[in-house]
């Protein structure tokens, strides 16, 4: 299927023309998104958690320790709702009342299941690695027995997504549009500088080729 069912949870209802439930297009927004907001209830209580994040296919895997309660909470079964957003670009407008941004965002129902299978841990853990910075895990040690252990994974399967986008220029009214203020958009991206190796680093380890092309 190229598009998810639209359910009551997902759709928007407000400026409907923004929302998508095409598959591909949540997919692209969750892989690009460096960190996800995870939100859950717990004895009446809202949580919204930020956290790092994997996408593998129709799955979303998420780490922490075992002490970790958000984690302790999905393992158990609670639902869950999982937010990414993307800005784009500024839209400076002439009037306070227009100014806006220019974005991409994805949210995501499911429930979680704590995952116990040595084999999908590991996948699940290196796809965590690869969403952070694609080939570094061909590059660094795996998680060894005491780190499965140690280290908490939640597969979460889409069960509900869409999507919304705002593109375009600024809403001016028409009333504004002879007033001698900028108007227009200003672009923005997340950018890598200098990598800074660790102090103790061996002079002949040599900064990996996906560290250097590492981009978003």
């Amino acid at each position: 299927m190229s598009e998810y069912p639209p359910t009551e949870r997902t759709r928007v209802k407000r400026k409907r023309d923004r929302g998508s439930f095409d598959r591909d297009l949540v997919h692209a927004i969750l892989d690009e998104a460096l960190i996800c907001h995870v939100g859950f209830a717990s004895e009446g209580q809202p949580f919204v958690i930020p956290t790092i994040h994997a996408r593998d296919g129709e799955l979303l895997y998420l780490h922490g320790s075992p002490a970790n309660r958000t984690l302790g909470e999905l393992a158990d079964g609670a639902q869950c709702c999982v937010t990414a957003t993307l800005v784009d670009e500024l839209v400076l407008a002439r009037s306070a009342r227009q100014h806006s941004l220019n974005y991409r965002s994805a949210i995501v129902y499911g429930t979680g299941r704590e995952v116990t299978d040595p084999e999908e841990k590991q996948r699940g853990l290196r796809a965590v690695v690869e969403h952070i910075a694609p080939g570094r895990s061909a590059e660094i040690r795996g998680p060894d027995e005491k780190d499965l252990e140690t280290t908490s994974l939640i597969a979460l399967e889409i069960e509900e997504a869409s999507a919304k986008v705002r593109e375009g220029a600024p809403g001016d009214k028409e009333r504004d549009l002879e007033s001698p203020y900028w108007a227009g958009l200003l672009p923005v991206a997340l950018t890598a500088g200098e990598p800074i190796p660790q102090p103790d680093l061996p002079r002949e380890v040599a900064l990996p080729e996906h560290i250097k092309s590492w981009r978003r």
